[in-house]
């Protein structure tokens, strides 16, 4: 198992592996958003990053772009959109990662009274992205999002998405499946139902109401039964704790909760 934490993108690259570095993390999860972290400076930086990762014998898995609009119904936004994505990619396979998050597009202001019609540039867009991974040797793990996302959420459009895209891998996040399910069936189904597909997982806790990014332990998700069922069926990959308290203890503390978990 490899144990991760994700930067803070307002804080610069080399400072956050270095923390990390400290932390005992085995790699890092970039964010690749802006300020600090969009693909245009990283690849400014590459030589730096690399050389940085090397010393610190630390991995790499990238993380798309979050705050773009990937099925937007404006064509200027959603092409600017999948650009973006696109050239974040490139860069991610640059920086010697060999797996890339990416979160489903989100259906927002008009959207949601034409769904097909988003569900449509869902899908283009998720074609773009597999076909330029597949180019450069990468592994896409696509993300399972909130309710308000309205896609790229139930068991039901995970399936779809995996059947056009067979390629395609799951990153399993456990904030985003408690949200508005605080029962875990939600988490607990896209689990079983996915578990040779899952490559990759975001820890975080909340209460069930909003994706609050709370140390293990701390909200309402069911982290025994889940780890259960990974143990079940040999998870051995990466592992990105997703916990943004200003305490970065909190990263740690969650790491080892897991780490028991998994040992015990």
């Amino acid at each position: 198992m490899q144990y991760g934490a994700m930067n803070f993108p307002v804080a610069p690259v080399l400072d956050e592996i270095d923390a990390f570095a400290r932390m005992g993390f085995d790699y890092l999860e970039l964010a690749m958003d802006p300020p600090m972290a969009h693909h245009s400076i990283l690849a400014a930086e590459r030589k730096a990053i690399v050389n940085a990762l090397k010393a610190n014998q630390m991995g790499l898995v990238c993380h798309l772009p979050t705050f773009v609009s990937t099925a937007d119904l404006t064509e200027s936004i959603r092409r600017a959109s999948v650009t973006e994505m696109r050239q974040s990619l490139g860069v991610a396979a640059d920086l010697g990662a060999a797996k890339a998050v990416l979160h489903p597009s989100m259906a927002g202001g008009m959207g949601i009274f034409v769904l097909e019609t988003v569900k449509g540039y869902l899908f283009d867009f998720l074609g773009e992205m597999v076909t330029a991974a597949e180019q450069l040797g990468m592994v896409l793990c696509l993300e399972n999002m909130f309710p308000r996302y309205r896609m790229g959420v139930a068991v039901e459009d995970f399936e779809e998405i995996f059947e056009a895209f067979p390629a395609l891998k799951m990153t399993l996040d456990t904030g985003h499946a408690n949200i508005d399910d605080a029962r875990g069936r939600r988490l607990k189904a896209l689990a079983q139902r996915f578990e040779h597909r899952i490559n990759h997982l975001h820890v975080s806790d909340n209460r069930g109401r909003v994706d609050d990014h709370l140390a293990v332990g701390q909200g309402t998700v069911r982290f025994d039964a889940l780890v259960t069922h990974l143990k079940r069926v040999g998870y051995d990959q990466t592992i990105t704790f997703e916990v943004f308290d200003e305490n970065r203890r909190m990263l740690v503390e969650s790491r080892e909760r897991i780490k028991t978990l998994f040992a015990g």
